[in-house]
């Protein structure tokens, strides 16, 4: 079964998230559990746990469905020690409240070298501070993101998800999340069907199907292989519909949050419906 939601508003708290994905028809979600564009919010109350928890309850949205995402300001693999141990702290508060909440994942992207050490090294600090946050937590996996490639962002090949994932200490609790218009711009070709065939069967000779946690269903406003970060609405850029038509009647993509980050909100209810009249298609 698809489980097909959005990035959805915790304005006000994050126990408005759920209403607000069950508003627009969606069987999974993705929220900010703090302000994304600082390093560190006020800690929840016990008041917010207890109505996300209550208000996922009531709209049946279980743990493995949720795909929270972490501040943009965090990098895993800064080479500046400073403003590393600053993502560390940071990103281990994030695990923290995901605990609180009783989620079972948290989605990161994994970091940028800055142009100030290798790619190699930046892989193994990222693997690093994965460890050191997970030592530090339970019960919440740590899920990597792949990226367009944009600037110094690296995880834009499956070999550097690998990579890391082959440094983590703790394997039952790192995994993925693939996101379709990164993963266009990185340089795959998902929108033909041999290049969605060759693409997926890459993925899992070298990271492993058994890694995948979620996807994020995203149009690309750039073309194949140009680096750049730029989502679009389903059908309305360079991906097309087709992708989208053959995620939906995977079923290896059954059963983890398909998370919808395209840019007009308001279409989100409009695109979930649409996904899934695709089923069986």
């Amino acid at each position: 079964m698809k489980y097909v939601g959005a990035h959805v508003s915790a304005a006000g708290g994050v126990e408005n998230a759920p209403v607000n994905a069950h508003k627009i028809g969606a069987k999974a979600f993705a929220l900010f559990t703090k302000n994304q564009k600082q390093w560190f919010s006020k800690p929840l109350t016990e008041n917010n746990i207890n109505l996300f928890k209550k208000n996922c309850d009531k709209y049946e949205y279980e743990p493995k469905h949720i795909l929270p995402h972490d501040s943009y300001l965090i990098n895993l693999g800064n080479p500046v020690e400073e403003n590393l141990i600053k993502s560390r702290k940071s990103f281990l508060d994030e695990m923290q409240r995901c605990e609180l909440l009783g989620l079972e994942l948290l989605n990161f992207h994994p970091g940028s070298h800055l142009k100030q050490i290798s790619e190699e090294e930046c892989l193994k600090t990222i693997a690093e501070s994965i460890n050191i946050t997970l030592d530090k937590t339970k019960g919440v996996t740590a899920v990597i993101e792949n990226t367009a490639g944009q600037g110094s962002n690296l995880g834009y090949k499956f070999e550097h998800l690998s990579f890391i994932i082959d440094l983590v200490e703790d394997k039952s609790r790192v995994g993925v999340c693939i996101d379709t218009c990164h993963t266009f711009a990185a340089g795959y070709d998902i929108k033909t069907e041999k290049g969605y065939k060759d693409t997926f069967e890459e993925f899992d000779r070298i990271v492993g199907f058994n890694y995948l946690k979620g996807m994020h269903l995203n149009d690309s406003k750039k073309d194949l292989a140009t680096r750049v970060d730029r989502h679009d609405n389903l059908g309305k850029g360079f991906l097309g519909e087709e992708v989208f038509k053959r995620i939906m009647n995977d079923p290896r993509f059954d059963n983890m949050p398909l998370i919808l980050e395209t840019p007009d909100d308001n279409l989100w209810e409009e695109e979930i419906k649409w996904l899934y009249s695709q089923v069986g298609s």
